[in-house]
């Protein structure tokens, strides 16, 4: 586990975000005609009630470009992006990246790009390094995205992931911070031996003894979520200790919408309360990358978060990894 230290080094900030999700709706009853489930167990299990769903020629460049011009109305110009760094498990190629043709397609041509890899934790792992690029100075400011369309990676004869996910995707700015605005706090960590728990191949199709060559999305439910109950709660408290606070001091919690039973138990173990907690999943299913930024956007446009309130994002997932980020709005 890292916790970085800012010290005196000029902080970054998320001067704001935008979404973007598909028209497509995908709800339990559809899914109950093509596997051995129901509404109520869907709804009992994970809290999803409908998912979104990208249309057979929308893609992640689609769906983040979507998200990125939605950012530049709210935001204005983007003249001084100097990188772009996309979050995704669902890109559209190998390569190009997903940043490069957010890059392209955005028209920020004086600007670099690179994907991370980092599964469902993409969305604080990008925002993480983001806020380092600007912080030292290496970048003025850089488009963060997190995008997916894990529905075209999904086995729909596979009941426990195909009820599972949707498509989305989530756009932020970073930029130098203010005495109100920043980014207060860094974690990180991974525990790769869990990998064999939740994957999906693809030059190579063995892992942990296993075989699989059709490059879908595997998971092993009940070992993901004793992972993420146990692991990611302690992540959360050490992450919140060594910056010498408390989970009183969180006013807005919002972590990967992985499934509504992780949510209500990592709330349990922590002592957040779930009027402070952001979701996506009821909606939207468990979209990935874009699943944080989802929960946060509406509580952003009703005013519900304000500049000032403290918010902790944290993502987990494949790899395992997981990374939070504390924000002062």
């Amino acid at each position: 586990m890292v916790h970085p230290s800012f010290g005196t080094i000029p902080r970054a900030r998320v001067a704001d975000i935008a979404t973007y999700v598909p028209e497509g709706r995908l709800t339990n009853a559809d899914l109950a005609k093509m596997v051995d489930t129901s509404d109520e167990w869907i709804v009992q299990r994970t809290g999803i009630r409908e998912r979104s769903i990208a249309a057979g020629d929308q893609f992640a460049s689609d769906l983040c470009l979507a998200a990125v011009e939605r950012l530049r109305e709210r935001t204005g110009s983007f003249e001084r992006v100097d990188a772009v760094i996309a979050a995704t498990s669902t890109a559209d190629y190998v390569f190009p990246s997903l940043a490069a043709q957010i890059q392209v397609g955005a028209g920020l041509t004086h600007a670099g790009a690179f994907d991370v890899g980092a599964a469902c934790a993409g969305f604080p792992y990008a925002i993480n390094i983001a806020g380092a690029l600007v912080a030292s100075g290496q970048a003025r400011e850089v488009l963060v995205v997190g995008g997916e369309v894990m529905t075209k990676a999904l086995d729909y004869t596979d009941r426990s992931t195909c009820i599972l996910f949707g498509d989305g995707a989530g756009a932020a700015l970073v930029v130098p911070a203010n005495e109100q605005s920043y980014i207060e706090r860094t974690s990180y960590g991974s525990d790769g031996e869990g990998g064999k728990y939740l994957y999906r191949t693809s030059i190579r199709h063995d892992i942990a003894g296993h075989e699989d060559d059709t490059g879908m999305l595997r998971q092993s439910g009940s070992d993901v979520y004793k992972w993420a109950v146990r692991r990611i709660s302690e992540a959360i408290l050490e992450m919140l200790a060594a910056a010498n606070l408390t989970v009183d001091d969180v006013d807005w919690f919002v972590p990967h919408s992985a499934n509504l039973r992780i949510v209500e138990a990592l709330c349990a173990r922590t002592g957040i309360g779930r009027e402070r907690t952001l979701t996506s999943i009821e909606s939207y299913g468990n979209t990935s990358t874009a699943s944080i930024p989802l929960a946060l956007m509406p509580a952003l446009d009703d005013g519900r978060v304000k500049r000032g309130d403290r918010i902790l994002m944290y993502g987990f997932g494949g790899g395992l990894v997981h990374a939070g980020t504390l924000l002062h709005w």
